[in-house]
């Protein structure tokens, strides 16, 4: 949910596990309904040098069709009196539902690739990527699972609170170690604002969130 600053940026192994077939990513119990993750977003300009506190929260997960979704909480916005909260939706990148490349949000394959390549754990699928967008990748048992968050809207404030939630995030979740790291992409934001989160040490019961109603 970064601020809309317009910003002109450049940027840009073999497949890990060669085997074809259309399997999920791994279940790991760190990505599940109710897990709460704590960290930031940088959302530095040109002009500015800034991190946002972040909360995020799993509500609902469906690996058989590469769903999840939560809520995100940025608490210390600049121009908002309180912590503003949006719902996103997100796509597992598992090969059978969704592959590496978007195909929509204003996102081409070369701005799938230039921001999936900064995530290190990447660049083993990155050849078999530029092929077919990863669709024969075996990613059953490979550490990172890689997904795509898109902000729906607004929890509890109003579209004109000054934020942006236009773009969509490409993220790569470690089931080694629970973390999540992201790269926000909207042409008219400023590029790669970087989203860095750890799993918190409470598990399933998380940080405390206020009481929002979902519709």
């Amino acid at each position: 949910m970064p601020v809309r600053v317009v910003e002109t940026s450049s940027a840009l192994s073999q497949p890990s596990g060669g085997t074809s077939g259309n399997t999920l990513p791994s279940v790991c119990t760190l990505l599940s309904v109710g897990q709460a993750f704590s960290g930031t977003q940088n959302v530095s300009s040109q002009q500015k040098d800034e991190a946002w506190r972040v909360n995020v929260r799993i509500q609902g997960c469906d690996l058989d069709h590469g769903y999840l979704c939560g809520t995100m909480e940025a608490l210390n916005v600049p121009m908002a009196d309180t912590p503003v909260v949006t719902f996103w939706e997100g796509e597992i990148v598992d090969t059978k539902n969704y592959t590496f490349f978007t195909g929509k949000w204003g996102a081409t394959s070369e701005d799938d690739i230039k921001h999936w390549t900064k995530f290190p754990s990447f660049s083993p699928l990155l050849s078999q990527v530029d092929i077919d967008g990863g669709k024969s990748l075996d990613l059953n048992n490979y550490p990172y699972i890689f997904m795509r968050w898109k902000e729906q809207y607004f929890v509890n404030v109003g579209t004109d609170c000054g934020l942006t939630i236009a773009g969509f995030y490409y993220v790569c979740f470690s089931s080694t170690d629970g973390s999540i790291n992201g790269f926000y992409y909207d042409p008219n934001s400023s590029p790669f604002q970087k989203l860095e989160l750890k799993s918190t040490n409470e598990g399933r019961l998380g940080f405390s969130f206020s009481s929002y109603e979902l519709q």
